[in-house]
């Protein structure tokens, strides 16, 4: 029973949704959350905010890395490559709110994420696994958010209303069981997200297993 728990945490879960005659998708690799959690991010989105256009619920995540387009050999190349990160599932807690870019007009709304070690190693070994695939660094600095709105002429005293009447948000701890890699094609109606991937992270119970 061990031994078959053991071999569903190593299997990485695929959905091959290779595109035929569409635009070729973008790829990016995320953080999905339960359900939980998602009800705590929509408490954020305040119809108030006149200036804000909220983000579709299904798109609330936590992005660890944008690749961009790839060629359908390199789309392979990346599922099969995440497949080789082993860490164990980990707590992780989302913390206040704020808005890009900083000291200029805001055009993004976000939650942000308590400072977390496991996360970024997480982010740094799928960093690494797609460096070795010789896809391009990501030179920004990674800045853990989720995105909740963007905002149309936002003005400064609006935003800092907001701001003020949710600086208090902090979620209880969740763990992180797995991430994800996404696809997404641009549409006239938006942007279409498809689920390509799912890796799950170690359980505590593999751990113990492992170390005996």
């Amino acid at each position: 029973m061990i031994k078959d728990n053991l071999d569903k945490t190593f299997q990485f879960i695929i959905e091959k949704k290779h595109p035929k005659d569409i635009n070729m998708p973008r790829l990016f690799i995320s953080l999905d959350f339960p359900s939980h959690i998602e009800e705590q991010l929509l408490e954020l989105c305040d119809l108030s905010l006149d200036s804000a256009s909220w983000v579709d619920p299904a798109h609330m995540h936590l992005t660890l890395r944008f690749i961009g387009d790839v060629d359908e050999t390199m789309f392979d190349d990346v599922i099969h490559a995440l497949g080789g990160i082993h860490l164990s599932e980990f707590p992780l807690s989302l913390k206040e709110v704020g808005f890009f870019p900083p000291r200029k007009q805001p055009r993004i709304l976000w939650a942000g994420v308590e400072k977390n070690e496991m996360l970024l190693l997480l982010r740094n070994k799928i960093e690494s696994r797609l460096r070795r695939l010789q896809l391009p660094p990501d030179k920004r600095k990674f800045h853990p958010h989720i995105t909740l709105a963007r905002l149309r002429n936002g003005s400064a005293a609006e935003v800092g209303m907001y701001l003020s009447q949710y600086n208090l948000f902090h979620t209880e701890p969740f763990f992180i069981t797995e991430f994800s890699l996404y696809s997404s094609v641009l549409t006239p109606r938006g942007a279409i997200h498809s689920q390509e991937a799912t890796y799950p992270l170690l359980s505590k119970t593999s751990d113990l297993v492992n170390n005996i």
